[in-house]
């Protein structure tokens, strides 16, 4: 049963895994790499500290050998976790008369 420090998800970072891709599907046209490589950098290291207190004898060796599956990012089994820093970004594209003028058209 689980209690309200322990959730019911099985994966660490469930509950994020959606804001973080709707974040970055939104925030994709645009310069926001770096932005990006930030939350990357965040969600994992909130997703290791959160496995280091579920487990706290457990060695780095042994954390990454039973839920990174001896990568560095967190996996389980089929499940990866989400990687903001992997999402593309674009340029804005070109919308040319899809843009209303300010100034009233002379014709």
């Amino acid at each position: 049963m689980p209690t309200e420090h322990e959730p019911a998800a099985r994966s660490p970072a469930a509950p994020a895994q959606p804001g973080a891709a709707g974040w970055t599907a939104h925030f994709r046209p645009g310069v926001s790499a770096i932005a990006f490589g930030y939350l990357r950098a965040f969600t994992w290291r909130q997703v290791i500290r959160w496995l280091r207190r579920k487990h706290p004898g457990i060695t780095w060796k042994e954390l990454r050998r039973r839920f990174c599956g001896d990568r560095w990012w967190p996996a389980d089994g089929e499940v990866i976790l989400f990687n903001p820093g992997a999402v593309q970004t674009t340029r804005y594209r070109y919308r040319g008369t899809k843009i209303p003028s300010p100034w009233p058209s002379t014709g």
